[in-house]
């Protein structure tokens, strides 16, 4: 018999918007266990980039599939004399904090560049272009000159006040810049990676498109190193919602070795080596990887140079990146000793952190998968991870992050789907956050923060550590479930 995912119905988000969880069958027994079919990962991939569509800020196109959701911050930038229309709502409020939501674009682009065949088999190559473009057009809008970007739309704190929709929106939609004089150097330097990053999706189909976003990319990355200094400091608005705890030294090496992937220029590569250090990314041994903490994707990055064998003069210090990259997966498979593991709920879920943990977990479906299919491309037989615990082979990464994948879509002690499938001001709280019946609305494809270190998932509207879904949950999966859908279906041909 099919096991039927629950469904819960009082999910909520602690600003604006209602969400509510679909479920998701498995054929046989539930998706992940020993024999049973797997999920459908189709499914959940067309349902994740639904949830972009969700999220969507601006005047919305004619072929706008999420058919609830309406034209909204159509005067964003008005009051500072620029067009600031578009880009996306992070999660449940009505901001648009530039941070977050350059790494989710960063992310889909990483996605759409290692997945791109198994995302156009399962038809959806055009919805992941358009997901990507509609955070690229913003960032070249809000990049208006080359020391100036437009970091945020809106304040957290009027907004988080009301919890009304998006086309209701009655609150402050005060714009706040970095520039030479309020540097901010990690939101800068997150921004120019996802151009860069996007203009290598973009380039056979629009190479134009795609010059002018490594054009805006390069410019921008020169500000961030130019300017040094960490964006919160400059916007005290943003401190409260999106501090950058890590500092700006991981998205500047993110950036330049992303600029050097899509540009091919030594100097690119050179600056990640040669301020590897300084910045540390050879130093930093980290278990998370995050819109704020990007050490561990980095170091994979840097690692990918050195399987490749291209820059012969650079491997001292790429096996020291390799090393810290590393130090990430193997953690992941509970093989790093006294040097320290990620948690495991007793359901097998890696926890980081009580808020809004999924995001980790999704992040880390992502990173153990395109390890291993580095790993695998580097051509050795068997190719390993160096653990402390034992070796890691390829296809136990792989492994661990389709287990990871199968418990966001309801393999898990509590058989509920993560993936979800989405309200003026006060009446929003009166009329919606205290009711206990269905959603009006369901933002389909959004990952919630997920369950604590018992696995434990409490279901209610003001719970939104665990009820609250945003954009950089779903990013990575897109190109997982892509790639599992690929899997799945060379297996059943087989």
């Amino acid at each position: 018999m099919a096991t039927r995912i629950k469904i819960l119905t009082s999910l909520a988000i602690c600003a604006a918007l209602v969400l509510v969880l679909l479920p998701f069958t498995a054929a046989d027994g539930g998706g992940g266990a020993k024999g049973a079919a797997p999920f459908d990962y189709k499914k959940a991939l067309h349902s994740s980039l639904l949830y972009f569509e969700a999220q969507r800020s601006g005047h919305l196109p004619h072929n706008q599939r999420v058919k609830w959701r309406g034209h909204s911050g159509l005067a964003d930038g008005l009051q500072q004399g620029v067009d600031l229309v578009g880009g996306y709502y992070d999660a449940g409020d009505n901001v648009k904090f530039g941070l977050p939501m350059a790494f989710t674009v960063t992310m889909l682009s990483w996605s759409a560049m290692e997945f791109a065949d198994d995302i156009a088999a399962a038809g959806e190559w055009r919805h992941v272009l358009e997901a990507i473009k509609w955070g690229t057009d913003y960032f070249v809008k809000a990049h208006t000159e080359p020391y100036v970007l437009w970091a945020e739309v809106g304040d957290g704190d009027t907004d988080h006040y009301c919890w009304q929709r998006p086309e209701d929106m009655t609150t402050s939609r005060q714009a706040y810049k970095v520039d030479s004089d309020n540097p901010g150097s990690d939101l800068v330097g997150e921004t120019a990676a996802a151009l860069a990053a996007a203009s290598m999706v973009f380039r056979r189909s629009n190479p134009h498109y795609a010059q002018v976003l490594l054009h805006h990319a390069e410019q921008l990355f020169e500000f961030g190193d130019k300017y040094r200094g960490k964006y919160d400091s400059s916007i005290g608005e943003a401190y409260s919602y999106y501090a950058s705890v890590s500092g700006y030294g991981d998205e500047m090496l993110w950036a330049a070795l992303w600029l050097h992937r899509a540009t091919g220029k030594a100097s690119y590569l050179d600056y990640a080596v040669d301020m590897a250090d300084e910045f540390g990314g050879t130093t930093w041994a980290i278990t998370e990887f995050s819109w704020d903490v990007k050490y561990a994707g980095l170091q994979i990055l840097a690692t990918k140079v050195l399987l490749e064998g291209k820059h012969p003069e650079h491997k001292a210090t790429l096996e020291k990146y390799k090393a810290k990259a590393e130090h990430y997966l193997c953690a992941c498979l509970n093989k790093n000793g006294d040097a320290g593991n990620v948690n495991r709920t007793a359901g097998g879920m890696l926890f980081v952190r009580q808020w809004n943990n999924m995001q980790y977990v999704t992040n880390a479906a992502f990173l153990l998968t395109v390890y291993s299919r580095y790993l695998t491309s580097a051509g050795q037989e068997l190719p390993v991870l160096q653990c402390p615990d034992g070796p890691g082979h390829a296809d136990e990464l792989r492994a661990l992050g389709r287990a990871q994948t199968d418990y966001v879509l309801g393999a898990n002690p509590a058989g509920v789907s993560y993936l979800v499938g989405f309200i003026g001001c006060m009446q929003g709280y009166d009329n919606w956050f205290l009711r206990r019946g269905s959603n009006p609305n369901v933002v389909v494809g959004a990952i919630v923060g997920g369950p604590d270190h018992l696995d434990r998932f409490r279901d209610r509207r003001d719970n939104y550590m665990q009820t609250e879904a945003c954009t950089y949950n779903t990013a990575p999966m897109v190109g997982i479930f892509a790639h599992l859908h690929g899997e799945t279906a060379i297996t059943e041909k087989s």
